[in-house]
């Protein structure tokens, strides 16, 4: 399975619906969706089921930069928890 996203707003806010696997080959194209986005970003992983390495740092800086996580599995939130602490 591919990383699909589907970007959706409700007029405060922007988010971007991520499901799929999220891997170092599509970190560039959610680098340039995120770009467009502004400000109050938000990521909502709920349908996230399977991420690399490089998917969980991309996905930590994303949330040190100020943009939202959501629905997102606590195994993914646990990862990311310990890659902060490295």
């Amino acid at each position: 399975m591919t990383l699909r996203i589907e970007r959706a707003s409700d007029g405060a806010k922007t988010s971007l619906r991520l499901s799929g696997r999220i891997s170092s080959e599509h970190l560039m194209e959610l680098k340039e969706e995120i770009g467009g986005l502004g400000l109050g970003a938000v990521l909502d992983l709920e349908h996230v089921t399977l991420v690399d390495v490089e998917g969980v740092r991309f996905l930590s800086e994303c949330e040190a930069g100020g943009i939202e996580l959501v629905r997102c599995s606590p195994y993914i939130r646990e990862w990311i928890a310990r890659e902060r602490q490295k």
